[in-house]
């Protein structure tokens, strides 16, 4: 179930085709879900719950054919690998993976290896790949680095168009989100620029969030399903009982953007921004333990050069931008679309059980619903 099949989103902008960053042409995602054992934690051992999220931008080889990327920081307790050849040169030249914490090195090790496989062994190489994470340590053996260069292989090789699995798959599937149980989600915007039309899509890996601050369209969700309703995630009673407010934000997000509208890195830059306020309609507030990370990336802002050392044959390079007076509805599509994505992973993740018996219970969306109606019709006005 996701937020469109419970009424949520009617009145806002409308969505592509699959309601994912699969709108955007030519953009992949793919999934290695990793899940074994139960009971208590043995390092190295399990019990095991994560995996690994791929992003593939364009069906060329992105490493010979970049795009223009932008990115921004909410918070920055986190990593997104990468970012600073993005900031000094507004272009992206690998795919992006998603993964946990202690898990960067390995997925990013293996992108390059990728790379080295699909090269002739004389060519000029060199490469910066981008990995994000969320930390899904409550669920998942955290420490035991349980993803292999094999689930990268594995992820790539399931990288599709159309519809993408959300919820508790890939770099989602040990994760946390609101105190519900976290996980991917993707959603689209079709956006009208004059005769011209363009699509913003977003996926989010969803591990942020307080309760108290949760919020649906206006209605206080994480205070009506409070944690005395729905608990939230520990292995004792006694971890469970205190109060919604008194939670700090301690997890994270990483937000991956694309569009096929002509955007400059800058432009890329300043759409990256906006998606932090779809997350911020829901009540996140990017505490100080949170690490809220975002890339943007355009496949349609014309051919680049190859990055390849003496690759450049033209020193003039034909690129289109968009105007800055046609942004605004990119602006409103992105920050729409996050927020969606974020409720999707929501809707779309069930109750796990993780190691040490730690339950994380999913948000279901016949109570959300069932939440949100009953909350309107208490605070309407009487005739």
């Amino acid at each position: 179930m996701r937020a469109r099949d419970i009424g949520l989103f009617a009145d806002s902008g409308r969505p592509g085709t699959y309601d994912a960053i699969t709108d955007v042409a030519g953009v992949r995602v793919g999934h290695c879900t990793l899940i074994d054992g139960e009971g208590p934690l043995r390092v190295g051992s399990g019990p095991v719950r994560t995996g690994v999220t791929v992003v593939v931008p364009r069906r060329e080889e992105i490493s010979q054919h970049p795009l223009f990327a932008g990115c921004h920081r909410l918070n920055g307790n986190g990593e997104l690998t990468g970012l600073e050849w993005v900031r000094e040169s507004g272009l992206l030249t690998s795919p992006i993976a998603l993964t946990n914490s202690h898990s960067v090195g390995v997925v990013r090790d293996a992108l390059v290896r990728r790379e080295i496989l699909a090269r002739a062994p004389e060519a000029d190489f060199w490469s910066l790949p981008v990995v994000g994470e969320t930390c899904d340590r409550f669920l998942n053996d955290i420490d035991g680095q349980h993803v292999r260069a094999e689930h990268v292989f594995s992820a790539l090789d399931d990288a599709s168009n159309g519809v993408v699995a959300e919820g508790c798959v890939g770099a989602g599937t040990g994760v946390i989100c609101h105190q519900f149980k976290g996980g991917i989600g993707t959603s689209s915007r079709i956006i009208d620029v004059g005769d011209e039309r363009f699509t913003v899509g977003v996926l989010v890996q969803a591990n942020h969030g307080t309760r108290g601050s949760f919020t649906v369209e206006g209605v206080p969700v994480g205070r009506i399903l409070d944690l005395d309703e729905v608990p939230a995630p520990a292995s004792a009673p006694e971890q469970t009982t205190h109060r919604p407010t008194s939670g700090r934000e301690s997890g994270s997000v990483i937000i991956v953007v694309a569009t096929d509208a002509p955007l400059l890195p800058t432009q890329l830059q300043r759409l990256a921004q906006r998606a932090g306020l779809g997350l911020a309609r829901l009540g996140a507030f990017a505490g100080n333990y949170s690490g809220d990370l975002i890339i943007a990336f355009s496949t349609g802002a014309g051919d680049l050069p190859s990055m390849k050392y003496g690759s450049e044959r033209e020193l003039r390079i034909p690129v289109e931008m968009l105007s800055l007076a046609a942004l605004d509805p990119f602006f409103e599509g992105v920050a729409e679309a996050t927020e969606e994505a974020v409720l999707n992973a929501l809707l779309q993740a069930e109750t796990m059980v993780g190691r040490d018996g730690i339950t994380a219970y999913g948000l279901g969306g016949r109570r959300l619903k069932e939440v949100i109606r009953e909350y309107r019709r208490s605070t309407a006005p009487s005739d």
